[in-house]
């Protein structure tokens, strides 16, 4: 019982070791969004729209293509009536 309670150590290897000594490891999205350019941004965000809406049945999605076409129809007339 005394056995089964003990880990056993994994040798790491010496080279990765010294690497995560030296920092720049995974760093947070934000920070990862920031060093991207505008046009690298928007790929990952058509990226993922698409994968979103892959996991969407075709019904649903069409739904959502109806509710955001009456959305910028509002808009667009309110718009119109608060110009002078």
């Amino acid at each position: 019982m005394a056995n089964s309670s003990k880990k056993t150590a994994k040798k790491k290897n010496p080279h990765a070791v010294a690497l995560g000594k030296l920092g720049g490891g995974p760093i947070g999205g934000r920070a990862r969004m920031a060093m991207l350019t505008p046009a690298e941004r928007h790929e990952f965000a058509v990226s993922g729209v698409r994968a979103r809406l892959a996991l969407t049945s075709a019904q649903d999605r069409h739904a959502l293509a109806v509710k955001a076409a009456r959305t910028r129809w509002s808009k667009a007339k309110t718009k119109k009536k608060t110009r002078p």
